[in-house]
Order: structure tokens, then C-alpha cells, then sequence
């Protein structure tokens, strides 16, 4: 019979001691253009409108089409 090797518990601990990597510094990107103040305003909240855009599309799509299914029934 084969035994497989024994495999190392890993470390998930954060090392704290003097030798430890120091904490990386935080980037901040920023950008120098020149918006509109309705392009200003979609680029602020783009992550925010685009869903909720799509899925009110979707829902008013599918309420003509049940308005159109009901009316044609009659």
C-alpha cells in the first residue's frame, strides 16, 4: 500500500514580528478630464444606474407584453 506524504499545514496568520513586511501604501487614481455636468454625473453613478436601468427595461417589457397578451385574449 502507498501512504501519501504527509502535506504542511498552512500558515494563515498575519506575520507581526520586526522583520514583517510593512503595510503597502494606498494608491489613489485620479483623473483630470473635463466632463460635462451630465457626463460628470453618469460617471459618478454608472455602477448604480446601468443595473437598475436594465432591469426596469426588463420589467416594463414584460409588463407589455402581458398587457398585449391580456387584450388580445379579448
Amino acid at each position: 500500500m502507498y501512504t501519501m506524504a504527509k502535506q504542511k499545514k498552512k500558515r494563515t496568520k498575519k506575520y507581526t514580528g520586526s522583520q514583517a513586511a510593512k503595510s503597502r501604501p494606498t494608491i489613489t487614481r485620479v483623473q483630470a478630464v473635463n466632463r460635462s455636468k451630465i457626463g460628470q454625473w453618469w460617471f459618478e453613478r454608472k455602477r448604480v444606474v446601468k443595473p437598475v436601468t436594465i432591469a426596469g427595461s426588463i420589467i416594463v417589457g414584460i409588463i407589455l407584453l402581458v398587457v398585449g397578451f391580456l387584450t388580445s385574449i379579448n
